[in-house]
């Protein structure tokens, strides 16, 4: 075969550190613009950002030559960056150390992305905690 194709995409999911709700309605699509950005100069593009006070889900797609590992790290990284250089927050923020990462086939996108629109619909019904255990679970965690 004389070419590479591949089209892996993830589903990230990070959190404010110690999980303070700190992503208010008047910032948080500054910090998903942001992180789209980010993400699509890095050959990631985005289908999806979303999420709510206390943690983000992002749908991207890999970049061949880069690591999940690699990716996360770099956009926590960057927005953080980028949400104090702004002063978007009256006080220093930063991410939580971990994030968790769910490959997903093309044939499930749609449903991943449903999943990622209606957030503050679906915390009304299911806590930050409750959601993860799930998502951890579903994936074979727990």
């Amino acid at each position: 075969m004389s070419h590479s194709f591949h089209k892996i995409w993830i589903h990230a999911v990070w959190a404010t550190k110690e999980r303070k709700p700190l992503i208010s309605p008047q910032v948080e699509q500054k910090i998903y613009r942001f992180i789209g950005s980010e993400l699509g100069e890095i050959g990631c593009p985005v289908r999806i950002i979303n999420g709510m006070p206390d943690h983000i889900h992002c749908l991207f797609r890999l970049h061949s030559q880069r690591s999940i590992a690699q990716v996360v790290k770099q956009i926590k990284g960057s927005s953080s960056h980028y949400i104090n250089l702004e002063l978007l927050l009256p006080h220093p923020f930063a991410w939580q150390t971990g994030y968790a990462a769910f490959s997903v086939s093309e044939s499930g996108i749609e449903n991943v992305v449903e999943y990622i629109k209606n957030q503050k619909l679906h915390h009304q019904r299911r806590t930050y905690e409750q959601e993860y255990g799930a998502l951890l679970k579903a994936y074979g965690f727990a």
